[in-house]
């Protein structure tokens, strides 16, 4: 694993090399979905200090089994309402607030335990039915209303754009991205600071970054494939 980490890592500083940015802008989110908690901790030990989780109740017990080393845990998946008390308790960064609804709930949640909680927005970019996120044109009134949510704070971006075999045909997603997060940066609103980027996964992480992914959510290239 320390071999498969050090080439992604290298393969992220190349990338950030040629579009003129620096390396070290670029966070790497090892995503650690169904990998047992001691394949995890391997990979803790070979340098992973951000992991990725999409399902809570796994990433309950992963957490509490790995709370001796000092990483940082995002939820990535699809939350529900009903999982928010546990999402304020067990995450640093919350990548996939998908409406003003999960919004108000982790709002509560999060002022319980005296939380100012990091969120990003998802956005359906491709506006595809399956999958979740809020629609391009829904983003910034969500925000909006986000904004005046005592106990959130918004820091970016997040999209799973359609996918392509080319990342060259998934570029002007990740562009569109950008573009509407420096819009909703320009709006200068509370709580919102719009300096984080979460796209790009295994086959298309590069072309995420040259198009200004801060956050890059790589699993497979990483830990291998998962089992069925």
């Amino acid at each position: 694993m320390e071999n498969r980490l050090k080439t992604i890592k290298d393969r992220i500083s190349k990338a950030a090399e040629r579009c003129g940015r620096d390396p070290g802008s670029i966070r790497l989110v090892a995503v650690s979905k169904t990998m047992p908690a001691d394949r995890v901790r391997e990979g803790i030990e070979a340098g992973i200090t951000i992991l990725g989780e999409n399902y809570m109740q796994e990433a309950r017990e992963k957490i509490a089994e790995l709370s001796a080393y000092p990483v940082s845990w995002h939820f990535i998946g699809h939350l529900q309402s009903n999982k928010a008390k546990y999402a304020v308790k067990l995450f640093d960064l919350i990548h996939s607030v998908d409406s003003l609804k999960l919004a108000r709930e982790l709002d509560k949640q999060a002022a319980k335990i005296n939380k100012k909680q990091d969120i990003l927005v998802q956005v359906n970019i491709g506006e595809e039915a399956s999958k979740s996120g809020a629609y391009t044109d829904e983003v910034k009134s969500i925000i909006s209303d986000i904004s005046q949510l005592e106990n959130l704070s918004v820091r970016g971006l997040m999209t799973i754009p359609p996918f392509f075999n080319s990342p060259e045909k998934v570029r002007p997603y990740f562009s569109a991205l950008k573009d509407l997060g420096d819009q909703i940066r320009e709006e200068a609103l509370p709580n919102v600071k719009m300096d984080e980027l979460s796209m790009g996964m295994t086959g298309d992480f590069e072309a995420a970054i040259e198009e200004g992914a801060t956050l890059v959510r790589i699993g497979t290239a990483i830990f291998g494939k998962r089992d069925a």
